[in-house]
């Protein structure tokens, strides 16, 4: 897991805006035209490119070109690693109240 630190964090960052995180969870019923996304937001063209942009370049999204339009769907080679990442990640009860004097 460790050599993947930054390809997580790259994850995180492209789901820690609330439009991408919509987005990549309309993408989890299959592909998706642009045209079909925006009618989704209330924003503009440009700023969906934006958005698509940053899910792209983290690797979570893939694109690609029809006719004038873009066609997204969900990376499932990405999902799949952060399933692995959010799998190895188990909360330990442990007494941690003699740690420290100062505490």
């Amino acid at each position: 897991m460790e050599k993947n630190l930054e390809e997580y964090a790259q994850y995180m960052k492209a789901l820690s805006d609330e439009t991408r995180l919509k987005i990549f969870l309309m993408l989890s019923d299959g592909e998706l035209c642009a045209c079909k996304i925006l009618e989704e937001f209330n924003i503009t063209q440009p700023t969906l490119s934006y958005h698509m942009k940053i899910l792209c370049d983290s690797g979570l999204v893939k694109g690609r070109k029809d006719g004038i339009w873009m066609k997204y769907s969900i990376n499932e080679e990405a999902l799949a690693a952060i399933k692995v990442l959010f799998n190895e990640i188990e909360v330990k009860s442990v007494d941690r109240s003699e740690c420290c004097t100062e505490c």
